[in-house]
């Protein structure tokens, strides 16, 4: 690295033979209204023409700077970055999305006007033929609280990787991405936001959100629904043992095979469901495992129950929160959502 001045904000890119979407990219960070940045680029043992169009680029911005590593994964390639930079803020960015001219200015301004805020996103713009990933942008850009964020996170990722700008200190006082069978993202989520870390979302849209083919997340085995329910029950576990006092039963919303064996490992974690809340009037009275089915129209009494609702279903999750809430139910303190 040179001796130049510390910019305002460091962008950390990962890439890996993305000749055909990196030069776009590098360009929308190029063309920020935010001039004082600096962009890491860690070439994570590319074998297209990505070495010499980065090559090329550093040798007329200065600003850009390139790290070649064999290839490694993702997690290596970010924290190898993560190290080079030198700003007090990083930036997020991906090979194959864009940024809007915009982005860095307001993200900065948001983290410098107020310093209880950990890590500020922004909603994003999905481009890509996949319904469920544009349920999923749809779902993200509706978090737009600190608290809506923090709650949510047992439902999915909560803000997109590559939209995320965050102060570097919170990786030496939390750790950043870590190796495993989970994605590395949702992970670093889930582990900052149970460390109290406060995140912000800017209401403008400020990243397109592209969604190619051969994505990581199509293809790699730790993002499968499998490691995602995994991941996220050892949190819930440790959230709910912590938030949910020992006097109040645990009640499952959802009685089916798939969403009672997604949660499973909440007993093999050391709880315990009390019964199931199902729709099928059909299962009303039931007993699976030993436990009571109840439908939603005889819900268990809210002060010795505790309901995590674990239907993916769309537009049910939705449907729980309306029901329970139109009841006197509060999220967090009397429900949570985890589908």
């Amino acid at each position: 690295m040179s001796f130049a001045p510390m910019p305002s904000v460091s962008v950390l890119m990962p890439v890996r033979d993305a000749q055909g979407s990196v030069m776009e990219a590098v360009a929308s960070i190029q063309a920020q209204s935010l001039h004082d940045w600096e962009l890491v680029l860690v070439d994570d043992g590319s074998q297209d023409a990505t070495p010499a169009l980065l090559e090329d680029a550093c040798k007329k911005d200065p600003r850009l700077h390139r790290i070649r590593i064999p290839a490694s994964g993702i997690v290596q390639a970010l924290n190898t970055g993560l190290a080079a930079c030198r700003a007090p803020l990083i930036a997020r960015m991906d090979a194959d999305d864009l940024m809007h001219p915009q982005r860095l200015a307001l993200q900065l301004r948001h983290l410098q006007e107020n310093p209880d805020v950990g890590l500020a996103s922004c909603r994003v713009r999905y481009q890509g033929n996949g319904a469920g990933y544009a349920d999923h942008v749809h779902w993200i850009n509706t978090l737009m609280s600190p608290q809506s964020m923090s709650l949510r996170r047992f439902v999915e990722a909560p803000v997109a990787h590559p939209s995320v700008m965050f102060r570097k200190s919170l990786v030496k006082l939390h750790g950043g991405w870590r190796q495993g069978a989970f994605p590395e993202d949702y992970e670093l989520w889930l582990r900052w936001l149970e460390a109290g870390i406060r995140f912000a979302k800017l209401p403008e849209v400020l990243l397109t959100w592209n969604d190619p083919p051969g994505r990581l997340s199509r293809t790699d085995p730790r993002y499968s629904t499998e490691a995602f329910y995994e991941l996220k029950n050892r949190h819930l576990a440790r959230w709910l043992q912590s938030q949910v006092g020992g006097h109040r039963g645990l009640w499952l919303w959802g009685s089916g095979r798939i969403t009672r064996r997604r949660f499973d490992a909440l007993e093999d974690l050391g709880l315990r469901f009390t019964g199931f809340i199902d729709v099928n009037p059909a299962k009303r009275g039931r007993r699976i495992n030993g436990r009571t089915v109840r439908l939603p129209d005889e819900l268990p009494g809210m002060d010795e129950s505790f309901i995590v609702a674990g239907v993916g279903a769309r537009g049910a999750r939705e449907n729980i929160h309306t029901h329970l809430t139109e009841r006197g139910w509060v999220e967090g303190r009397d429900f949570l959502l985890a589908a």
